[in-house]
């Protein structure tokens, strides 16, 4: 998808010439962008998502990540309508969904979805290798390296775990680092490679899935790439918000492969290294505590 010049030019070319923004309300929640509410001179509405100029490769990973998921015909997800530039802005346009209530039947039907998302064909969405994506995305305000490799051991050690660690360097004494050096060239031993590789959300935690007023869940905010599927399911596990109707509605579509909840905190492992980069040491124990249990 080619990026718009203006939000005037990315509305008229998805909803017809003169079409303009008649009314334009926040919506609260994210922590990285603006969201608007935008209601149009045809009647219809949008859901708009809004940063810095410099942060449209933000929405374009976003979009991309959408597209993904939207191709394999498994779970919802939200159309992407346009994304580009005005004035100091970039912006993201969506659509609107009108949230409804959670509920046992929605969390099976995540579960399920998920699983199904997880069991499709990944070949459109990674080029030059079986693990990774067609491009970089931002997660947070950081770059999520997609580079394709062929081994997702070395995947997400090089291109998930110690590109954090790195960054993260000034947290740990010259001790805890020859701790993770050892710990990350031994992941081998923890890791498995998959049975088959998988389309990843990425950033799978509660509040980065909704359910509509009918009752469907949809998966937002995606940071998409193709992984093994026990990196998404670990994310859902540590921060909460799942129920158990999720988990069992997974189980029964997909299973999962033995001695996943030997692996889980490994794969939590580069989601809490990369919020002590972003948030401090707030995460410093919980970091040190993994570190401990496998290094």
């Amino acid at each position: 998808m080619e990026a718009a010049d203006s939000l005037i030019l990315a509305i008229e070319n998805i909803r017809g010439t003169g079409v303009r923004v008649t009314n334009s309300q926040p919506v609260f929640g994210g922590d990285i962008n603006s969201a608007y509410k935008l209601t149009l001179s045809d009647g219809s509405v949008i859901f708009m998502k809004a940063n810095s100029r410099q942060k449209l490769a933000i929405f374009e990973g976003e979009a991309e990540s959408l597209n993904f998921i939207k191709q394999t015909n498994t779970v919802r997800s939200p159309e992407v309508l346009a994304l580009g530039t005005d004035s100091d802005i970039s912006f993201l346009l969506l659509e609107f969904i009108l949230s409804g209530p959670a509920s046992g039947a929605s969390s099976e039907e995540l579960g399920i979805g998920l699983a199904r998302m997880h069991q499709a064909d990944t070949a459109a969405f990674v080029k030059g290798g079986k693990f990774g994506a067609l491009h970089d995305h931002l997660l947070g305000s950081g770059i999520q390296d997609n580079t394709p490799t062929d081994s997702w051991v070395s995947f997400f050690t090089e291109r998930r775990l110690r590109p954090q660690f790195e960054k993260a360097h000034h947290y740990f004494d010259s001790s805890s680092r020859k701790q993770i050096d050892t710990f990350l060239k031994n992941l081998g031993e923890y890791l498995v490679e998959p049975q088959r590789p998988s389309l990843l959300h990425g950033d799978l935690w509660a509040g980065n899935y909704m359910v509509d007023r009918e009752g469907h869940p949809w998966l937002i905010d995606p940071a998409a790439y193709v992984g093994h599927a026990e990196a998404d399911l670990a994310l859902t596990e540590l921060f909460g918000g799942f129920d158990r109707t999720f988990y069992d509605a997974y189980q029964s579509a997909a299973g999962l492969d033995p001695g996943y909840r030997d692996r889980r905190d490994i794969y939590n492992l580069y989601h809490l290294v990369k919020h002590l980069n972003l948030f401090g040491t707030g995460y410093l124990y919980s970091v040190k505590s993994i570190l401990r249990k496998y290094a």
